[in-house]
């Protein structure tokens, strides 16, 4: 019988770099697959519910291979998909399903999304109801489960949705249907989500705009039909694989452990700012 066994460390030393965020990972493939032309992207989590975001966009046509050291994803252009009777198994990836609703939606695609038995509990109505008021045509719009299936609208329509709540996936799938309308898509939160969608959109080219409203709302705005620029992008590693060796040399005397290429954005790294309030010893170096 196998066994492990654990003894306390005197001191931890070294330099790590940890796998890519899984958050980015998603948005990496999903994005490049918008642009005109092959992109590289570097330090992809390689996560099982990544790779089930990868097949699922191999599954509606975009060519990625996966190399020695990076992937390369060959773009199509924004609103290129289509074609019916896709079935695109998400597995146990929220973030990647949730996503690719609002990618559909905007494509004159017609798609099913299934996935495993913990994802099919998961609540979807709260990207299917802002989806279908884009001109989406969806399959019983009330069903909170999955399977799920979307009809998209090639020219969907540009809306302003107030959200209930303050979510990442609900604003990321607005905003990626968003981009084949020919006018502004707007999304209103309660407070700030996680914004990697709108800065990796900034980043290839898109116009985004985010301000705060006097009654201290979050307003998200993109401009329909972009030109979305080829850039490589590389993944940072996420900040929550790096707590584990960061508070593992925080507890442990005499260490000094050094986490390398982690992903730094404000709403990310709450837990670090929390332990330098507790008098933990945490420096940031190079910021970028």
């Amino acid at each position: 019988m196998n066994s492990i066994s654990s003894e306390k460390s005197s001191n931890l030393h070294g330099e790590i770099m940890v796998p890519g965020d899984k958050s980015i990972s998603h948005r990496s493939v999903i994005l490049g697959s918008l642009v005109v032309g092959r992109i590289e992207i570097t330090n992809l989590l390689e996560s099982e519910d990544v790779l089930a975001t990868v097949n699922a966009l191999r599954s509606l046509g975009v060519k990625i291979n996966e190399l020695k050291d990076k992937w390369e994803v060959f773009g199509q252009g924004i609103g290129s998909f289509f074609g019916s009777n896709y079935i695109l198994n998400m597995g146990n990836s929220g973030t990647g399903a949730r996503l690719l609703m609002g990618l559909v939606a905007g494509s004159d695609v017609e798609a099913t999304f299934i996935g495993d038995e913990s994802l099919s509990k998961r609540p979807m109505k709260r990207i299917i109801l802002p989806l279908a008021q884009t001109g989406a045509m969806i399959k019983d719009p009330e069903k909170n489960n999955l399977p799920v299936t979307i009809r998209g609208n090639k020219i969907p329509l540009p809306i302003e949705y107030k959200s209930p709540v303050s979510s990442a996936q609900i604003k990321s799938s607005i905003l990626l249907c968003g981009l084949s309308s020919t006018g502004k898509t707007t999304v209103i939160e309660p407070s700030l989500s996680r914004d990697h969608t709108e800065k990796l959109l900034k980043y290839l080219g898109a116009n985004v705009e985010t301000t705060q409203l006097k009654n201290k709302s979050w307003k998200i705005t993109v401009e329909g039909l972009p030109n979305l620029h080829p850039l490589n992008i590389d993944v940072p590693s996420d900040p929550s694989s790096a707590a584990f060796p960061i508070v593992s040399a925080i507890i442990t005397p005499n260490s000094n452990v050094k986490v390398k290429n982690v992903c730094v954005n404000k709403l990310r790294i709450g837990l670090f700012e929390t332990l330098i309030e507790m008098g933990a010893n945490i420096k940031f170096s190079n910021r970028r």
